[in-house]
């Protein structure tokens, strides 16, 4: 949300599956290492955020090279665990609904690209912090962004050289709204 505040666009998000499942074959080549036409998938967003975006980043990047990277961090790889596996983990764990297989299957090896044993919380936090190490290596610095939801609208602002808006943060998908959105048990 804060990101299409602030670059008056939409951004492909992990949700933008449920309306248009003709892309998950797409995401899902893309995730096995077969790359789609970036540009015509892409066409009418302005950003892509969250998974399975994510998963491919780097060849999103290499697709748009004028891109900006934002590396979205929690406060600690713990922290990162701790929502992670309370979470995404959990509803991937009960396996796919009906008519939610492609999905599935794409999202397991979308999480697979960042760890086989994404399950496992030593090998997931080793894989959160070689990620963040891979990204902070690859992405020229003027072209990098490292964002924490705690931050707000700040380094956002400053990377992409916008004004700050003066509306507060938008502050969505939060564990308990995903939990609830996913029918996972409040009490976890």
């Amino acid at each position: 949300m804060g990101l299409e505040t602030l670059l008056g666009g939409t951004c492909y998000h992990m949700s933008e599956l449920f309306s248009r499942p003709e892309h998950i074959p797409m995401w899902h080549a893309a995730v096995l290492g077969n790359e789609p036409d970036w540009a015509s998938m892409m066409q009418g967003f302005t950003a892509a955020v969250d998974w399975p975006a994510a998963a491919v980043w780097q060849e999103l990047h290499r697709a748009f090279p004028g891109s900006v990277v934002v590396l979205s961090k929690r406060s600690s790889a713990e922290a990162w665990w701790d929502s992670f596996s309370e979470t995404i983990l959990q509803f991937m764990q009960r396996g796919p609904t009906p008519g939610m297989e492609q999905w599935h299957d794409m999202s397991v090896d979308a999480l697979a690209r960042l760890t086989p044993d994404y399950a496992d919380r030593g090998a997931a936090i080793a894989a959160y912090e070689a990620h963040n190490d891979e990204v902070r290596r690859l992405v020229a610095p003027d072209r990098l962004i490292e964002w924490q939801p705690a931050d707000g609208w700040g380094p956002l602002c400053v990377g992409l050289g916008l004004p700050q808006p003066a509306e507060p943060f938008p502050r969505v998908n939060a564990k308990d709204e995903f939990r609830a959105s996913a029918g996972l048990d409040q009490t976890a």
